[in-house]
């Protein structure tokens, strides 16, 4: 069974910084794309950060130039890099992956969700 397991969430201040993980424990036989998404409360889930397995990248508006995403191919890891924090990221994030299975089949994949808080 593939599992996303994240880690990295926590409380910081306005303008600091924190790097969230995502590791997947099962083999595919293509990952299409990876990305993060983040949902406050009351609100709905959005992207905010992607990257292809070409290594394209695309990011939220509102985090351009602050968030980097990343991964690391041999370790089935990837990163969200999170500079110059604001209180309006704060937000549970997730990781996704959309893969091809051994056998074929396209699906979607969650991890369990991380805690950003930024105080201000």
């Amino acid at each position: 069974q593939v599992q996303l397991v994240e880690s990295g969430g926590g409380l910081v201040q306005a303008g600091g910084s924190l790097r969230l993980s995502c590791a997947h424990s099962s083999s595919f036989f293509r990952i299409n794309a990876m990305g993060w998404y983040r949902q406050a409360p009351g609100k709905q889930r959005e992207l905010v950060a992607a990257i292809t397995s070409d290594g394209n990248t695309d990011y939220a508006d509102s985090v351009k130039g602050r968030f980097t995403i990343s991964r690391n191919n041999a370790k089935d890891t990837m990163y969200l890099q999170m500079n110059s924090l604001k209180p309006e990221d704060t937000a549970v994030y997730y990781c996704n992956i959309q893969a091809v299975t051994l056998l074929r089949r396209t699906n979607d994949y969650w991890g369990q969700g991380t805690q950003v808080t930024v105080s201000s």
